[in-house]
């Protein structure tokens, strides 16, 4: 087994192995991911075989967010996912960034905790399931630059990039809520292989988020929609429940060096998806 260099080439593949694990991701996803950092991107390869995945994204080389590991499961057991781990952290302790973040599956939270990753708070999954519909007339897309600073103060440091790549994929999910003292709420989406993803979804109030949330429903035609509501936000778990939301899953949000930009969470609903955070 060696562990090299993530690549376009490698997408088929990787998104077999992503199928395995019941993943949302598209192959959009991950040209995100190798358009914002390639060379912060590994395979594990045996025999010329892709077994395993790691990818990390630099925000403002202030934090950075690894995602995306996986193994598949006949070579499990046999240290790979931890190698890969390993390998994107020498990587970014290599390119000078303080903090490194992740949202962890139950299981692999007991791997990242021995390396090192302290639990910040935890994120519920919540899932929508419902009839699909035809799309309705699509509404223009506000402007996305209105939205960006409070973004930044919401999240913690700066991802314009980020959020231009999944506003120009999916500018019929993009809200922007403003009153006289400006933007006072916003959502964004994308559209993945198995489901419509809310994401981000940020509101200064709990009356706001619900706007935010039922426009967000109207304009997303999928079957399935997922939501990650994070936990120091009071009002967003309510929320979705009472728009008929189950709970899907949990995951805990860890980081690893100095968290000295957790931004504010509890205006954040729901986070972009534990692979960007």
């Amino acid at each position: 087994m060696r562990l090299r260099s993530l690549t376009a080439a490698d997408l088929p593949a990787v998104m077999q192995l992503k199928d395995a694990v019941g993943w949302n991701q598209t192959a959009a996803d991950w040209l995100r991911f190798l358009d914002a950092n390639p060379s912060g991107c590994f395979a594990a390869d045996e025999d010329g075989t892709l077994v395993g995945t790691a990818t990390s994204i630099i925000y403002e080389r202030r934090v950075a967010w690894i995602g995306m590991l996986i193994v598949h499961q006949r070579w499990r057991g046999r240290g790979i996912g931890s190698a890969l781990l390993e390998r994107a952290m020498r990587y970014l302790d290599a390119c000078g960034v303080p903090c490194m973040k992740l949202d962890a599956t139950p299981q692999g939270r007991l791997l990242y905790e021995k390396f090192g990753f302290t639990v910040e708070y935890d994120i519920e999954r919540h899932r929508l399931i419902r009839s699909s519909r035809p799309s309705p007339p699509a509404p223009a897309a506000p402007r996305l630059d209105s939205v960006l600073q409070l973004d930044r103060d919401v999240f913690g440091v700066d991802r314009a990039a980020l959020l231009g790549s999944l506003a120009r994929d999916a500018p019929e999910l993009v809200q922007v809520e403003s009153d006289p003292s400006g933007v006072v709420g916003y959502t964004l989406g994308r559209h993945g292989s198995l489901a419509d993803q809310l994401g981000p979804w940020v509101a200064t109030s709990a009356a706001g988020a619900e706007r935010l949330l039922d426009g967000f429903l109207h304009r997303s035609t999928a079957g399935r929609v997922f939501v990650d509501c994070v936990s120091p936000n009071t009002w967003a778990s309510p929320l979705v429940r009472s728009r008929g939301f189950e709970h899907s899953r949990l995951l805990t949000r860890m980081y690893c060096g100095a968290n000295d930009h957790p931004g504010r969470p509890e205006q954040q609903g729901g986070c972009l998806g534990p692979e960007f955070g």
